[in-house]
């Protein structure tokens, strides 16, 4: 009966440092000090941010923009002078995101 509690304690504890690294976007669209609006640039390496698309339950809706992507969720991909980088990855992302055409921003 004692190993049932040590191995309780030890699966909380792993879960509790999995879920430590794990963040949401905040009620002022920042993710990790980073304003998810704005100018993005898509690196291979040494990204600000990993980014998974996903079809539902995302972290953030993503309007891809031209110009004045100035509203959370808006973005516009560049190649100079980035607000921010991402990386897309297909596991262990900092953020999910669902492109949409029209109301971005959080869920």
């Amino acid at each position: 009966m004692r190993w049932v509690w040590g191995a309780a304690i030890a699966l909380m504890l792993a879960l509790g440092i999995v879920l430590q690294g794990a963040q949401a976007v905040t009620a002022d669209c920042t993710l990790q000090g980073i304003s998810l609006q704005g100018k993005v640039k898509v690196v291979n390496s040494f990204p600000d941010l990993k980014i998974k698309i996903a079809d539902s339950f995302p972290d953030l809706k993503v309007q891809v923009v031209t110009s004045f992507p100035d509203a959370c969720g808006k973005w516009q991909f560049v190649d100079s002078f980035p607000d921010f980088k991402v990386q897309f990855v297909d596991s262990f992302p900092d953020l999910t995101i669902k492109y949409v055409t029209s109301f971005p921003g959080l869920p």
